[in-house]
């Protein structure tokens, strides 16, 4: 599993020309699954990630997390956080396959919905065209 993390002010997802996500303060986070990816997984990276403690404090320091501030998500599917750049033209044999990758996106999603830590939690269309918006809040971007 991977995972890109931003800090935002803001963020939003379109698919056809629609709002189907947005957030206010927190991450917009690009997630890709791998082949070697299970539930234990997921589960353990959104533990990581809503644990992460990288908004400021009254002091400037780093040190509030998601539920700190009453910060959203927004979680957006990713496969090409997997592609193999040795050649001109990526490959994603390590992403995992799409009926795969949309099950263990799906339970990222109703698992941070269940920790209930976010102010919200949005998301993208797995496998749509996508556009995404963001305003990075730093910028402050984190891989796990």
């Amino acid at each position: 599993m991977r995972l890109i993390i931003q800090r935002v002010t803001s963020a939003s997802v379109t698919v056809d020309d629609s709002v189907i996500g947005k957030i206010d303060r927190g991450f917009l986070v690009f997630i890709g699954i791998g082949r070697e990816d299970n539930e234990e997984i997921v589960r353990k990276y959104a533990d990581k990630m809503l644990k992460l403690r990288i908004f400021e404090d009254e002091n400037g320091k780093t040190n509030l997390s998601l539920a700190q501030v009453n910060g959203g998500l927004l979680l957006i599917s990713q496969f090409t956080l997997y592609a193999d750049c040795s050649s001109n033209r990526p490959g994603f044999t390590q992403a995992a396959p799409p009926d795969t990758a949309e099950k263990l996106y799906d339970c990222f999603v109703g698992y941070c919905r269940e920790k209930g830590v976010a102010s919200k939690v949005e998301q993208g269309c797995f496998g749509a065209d996508m556009k995404v918006e963001l305003t990075n809040d730093g910028p402050f971007t984190i891989i796990l």
